[in-house]
């Protein structure tokens, strides 16, 4: 293409599509920012707004972070592709973190971080996921699952990108990146639960 660099501010704006915000405001007119911790993403749609809103959420995110590896993949070209990929990626969740329309004021990147490494190792989002749901059920603290998600990315991409071959060093480095982004939004979620005023998963509210 003729400027790859296209591919990170698509990326970008694709990540920055706030849909826990859009879906809380067209359902009930409220602005999630207002409501719980004041995020954005999935978990915090479930908590305040309905467990169908917060599946949407989830989806979506992890969609838009899908979406934007793939373009990139379709719009690069030969050796470059992945590279391109990865720089998308990184873009994609900063997106999400930190989206335009909404001040700069978004998610903490665990769908849109899910959702981008699909294209790229779709062997550790599946790892990823099962880690989630084993941590969750366990000690029922959704941001315990994502923090320890997060954490152990790096090696799971590390060890399941290429079976026996280390992956591409930007590879490495791209996601060690987003993993210290998602983990440093989680620093509030950290303190709480190092105090033990973290609060559990409670029954679903449709």
């Amino acid at each position: 293409m003729n400027s790859p660099l296209s591919v990170v501010v698509i990326a970008y704006l694709l990540g920055s599509i706030p849909f826990g915000y859009l879906i809380v405001k067209v359902a009930d007119g409220d602005d999630i920012r207002d409501r719980g911790s004041g995020n954005t993403g999935a978990a915090n749609v479930a908590r305040n707004a309905g467990l169908t809103a917060g599946v949407m959420t989830l989806f979506l995110d992890a969609a838009k972070g899908y979406a934007a590896v793939l373009i990139a993949n379709r719009l690069s070209h030969g050796s470059n592709s992945t590279r391109w990929m990865m720089a998308a990626a990184i873009a994609a969740v900063v997106g999400h973190m930190f989206p335009v329309w909404l001040g700069f004021n978004g998610g903490k990147g665990v769908a849109t971080s899910l959702g981008v490494f699909v294209p790229i190792c779709r062997e550790a989002v599946l790892a990823a996921a099962i880690l989630w749901i084993l941590v969750v059920a366990f000690w029922r603290y959704s941001s315990l699952g994502s923090i320890v998600v997060a954490a152990a990315m790096p090696v799971l991409v590390y060890l399941l990108y290429a079976p026996g071959h280390a992956p591409p060093a930007y590879i490495t480095t791209g996601t060690m990146f987003i993993s210290v982004l998602v983990l440093v939004k989680h620093r509030s979620n950290i303190e709480r639960l190092i105090a033990g005023e973290e609060p559990r998963l409670k029954p679903p509210r449709f």
